[in-house]
């Protein structure tokens, strides 16, 4: 069984002091949309409710960055994805945004989507856990899915 947390304004904030100017209703909103991409509901991976925390938090942050808050919580229109074309004389640059969300790309934008990733490696590795064989009804079964022939 997997850990729920609950969310903390005043801790994510105290963590994430760049984002101060975010209400708690936005952040809130950033939490509930984190738990899009870790379940949050006691059926996930993460078995400590502390961990799910800094977990979360970090995807709350890294959701925040992505909608390219100014540092005075206004919107700004932030380059998402590599840059795919840039100009000098009257400055411009053009991005695309190659990835889709829940992969390494998305996560890899900000620093707190980057840390994300890589502190939840664990929960992305497969595990083998062994069972007894099956046999299928002519006794000649292999690898425990019972092909008998």
């Amino acid at each position: 069984m997997g850990a729920i947390a609950t969310f903390n304004y005043q801790t994510w904030k105290a963590r994430y002091p760049e984002f101060n100017t975010v209400s708690q209703d936005l952040a809130t909103a950033y939490f509930n949309e984190a738990t899009l991409y870790l379940r949050n509901d006691g059926s996930g991976p993460v078995q400590d409710a502390g961990q799910q925390l800094v977990l979360l938090n970090m995807l709350v942050s890294h959701i925040a960055s992505l909608g390219a808050l100014n540092p005075d919580g206004s919107s700004a229109a932030g380059l998402v994805g590599p840059i795919t074309s840039a100009s000098e004389g009257s400055v411009s640059v053009s991005s695309g945004l190659v990835v889709e969300a829940g992969t390494a790309g998305w996560y890899q934008q900000t620093s707190y989507g980057y840390s994300f990733w890589n502190a939840t490696s664990a929960y992305r590795s497969m595990r083998y856990i062994p069972g007894r064989a099956a046999y299928s009804s002519l006794g000649r079964g292999y690898g425990g899915f019972g092909r008998g022939f």
